[in-house]
């Protein structure tokens, strides 16, 4: 039987949140799931009831900004950012949860994972960023690139 492990099945949810993404540059889908249950998902996209990027343009990638730079021009919320604005709308509680997320969290995403008391971070693609894995050694929380 080709059943996938738990690890694999969450992972393949955040692939399937990731397409949702409206973003232009990088689709990227996250899971939140605690006690093997799915608590809430998030993909990258604009705020709700906001013009998505398909619409307007990517501004990033008009001015040509690389990868990692100049979030706060971008109009999308990361998939991370996402899942945890959806756990607070709808009352769900993050402290010792794990997240799965089709790539590594960035240092902003990383810093709000560490306040919204996540344990845990599985990631498929790596997102070279030092920084962010300075504060990940740092923190209580583990962090493992699944294949």
């Amino acid at each position: 039987m080709d059943r996938p492990n738990w690890d694999q099945y969450f992972m393949e949810m955040a692939e399937l949140a990731a397409k949702r993404s409206t973003c232009l540059r990088r689709k990227v889908g996250a899971v939140l799931v605690k006690d093997k249950r799915i608590l809430a998902t998030g993909y990258n996209g604009a705020p709700k009831k906001l013009p998505h990027c398909e619409e307007t343009g990517c501004l990033r990638k008009q001015k040509n900004v690389p990868s990692g730079q100049r979030h706060e021009i971008c109009r999308g919320i990361h998939a991370e950012q996402n899942l945890i604005a959806q756990s607070a709308l709808h009352g769900v509680k993050t402290e010792g949860a794990t997240v799965y997320c089709t790539d590594q969290p960035c240092s902003i995403c990383t810093k709000l994972l560490i306040n919204a008391g996540i344990k845990r971070i599985y990631y498929k693609k790596p997102y070279d960023d030092e920084f962010t894995k300075k504060i990940l050694n740092q923190s209580d929380i583990s962090y493992e690139k699944l294949n």
